[in-house]
């Protein structure tokens, strides 16, 4: 930085954060306007880096297709389980239970455990 870029800003702290701050440069052997002045920037430095990953968080769910598109309609998903793994009707009853209810009776399964 400049000095024609820097420009002194006015902070209202309380006396315990401005006592804090003191100790904290003297410690540090800093400082309590540098000290003030690096927390500030790293406090910067973090939220804009939150907000450039929200921003791209955002962008990808956008791109990403609906999950009405991803899902199957439930009566041949209960076919195809059945006759794949050769269920039981009371497998099949137990499997109808592991499945969530999803848009124009459609159905997305929910994860099942390893165990």
């Amino acid at each position: 930085m400049t000095a024609a870029t820097v420009r002194p800003v006015a902070i209202k702290i309380d006396e315990d954060i401005k006592a804090r701050v003191k100790r904290l440069a003297e410690a540090r052997h800093r400082t309590a306007h540098w000290l003030m002045r690096e927390a500030i920037t790293q406090y910067v430095d973090r939220e804009e880096n939150r907000e450039s990953f929200r921003q791209d968080t955002l962008k990808a769910w956008e791109t990403t297709e609906p999950l009405d598109t991803m899902q199957a309609p439930k009566r041949p998903m209960l076919g195809w389980l059945s006759s794949s793994w050769a269920m039981t009707s009371s497998h099949l009853n137990a499997t109808s239970n592991l499945v969530s209810s999803g848009p124009a009776g459609c159905v997305a399964p929910l994860p099942v455990s390893s165990t």
